[in-house]
């Protein structure tokens, strides 16, 4: 496995990103670097109260900003994004321009709105379940952009996405 390159995992909000990049830094001793949570360290607020407070495209542009950061200062980690920073193409050309492995954790519809539900914290871009279906199924299109794409259900643990992610990044080099 490449150990210069960071591990970008994205998917859809209740995807499980943080938590497998999580399993997965600790099977590489590889750094994590949750996106939202570098922002909310930066930032002195949470993604959903900068969105609530001041517009998701005010978001947006912290989230390129913090991206770029980590990807340039951090050494090579797992990068956990938050659900949207993968659907904007300048994300995209970010990752792409620092030889990042990408993964798509792809989860079914139901699980994430299980999950949104039961995190209990709310999402300002899925307020409800039929504006989160559209969301879900306006980005699966560019998530699989994504060079490697993890099937995800809720039948699997954590550690088992992350040795899966693992063996496939380790057959790509």
């Amino acid at each position: 496995m490449n150990t210069t390159h960071h591990i970008i995992i994205t998917g859809f909000m209740g995807a499980g990103k943080t938590t497998v990049a999580r399993a997965l830094a600790n099977v590489l001793s590889r750094e994590l670097l949750d996106l939202d949570q570098v922002i909310a360290e930066q930032e002195g607020r949470t993604a959903k109260e900068i969105i609530v407070e001041d517009g998701e495209d005010f978001f947006r542009e912290i989230e390129t900003r913090t991206l770029r950061e980590v990807l340039e200062r951090s050494l090579a980690g797992v990068v956990a994004l938050g659900g949207g920073a993968w659907t904007l193409e300048r994300n995209r050309n970010l990752i792409a321009g620092t030889g990042a492995r990408t993964a798509w954790l792809d989860a079914p519809f139901d699980l994430c709105w299980e999950r949104i539900l039961t995190s209990g914290g709310g999402r300002p871009l899925a307020r409800d379940k039929d504006q989160a279906l559209r969301l879900h199924a306006e980005r699966q299109p560019l998530y699989a952009m994504a060079q490697l794409r993890i099937r995800v259900d809720a039948g699997k643990d954590p550690e088992d996405i992350a040795a899966e992610i693992n063996q496939a990044l380790s057959r790509q080099d």
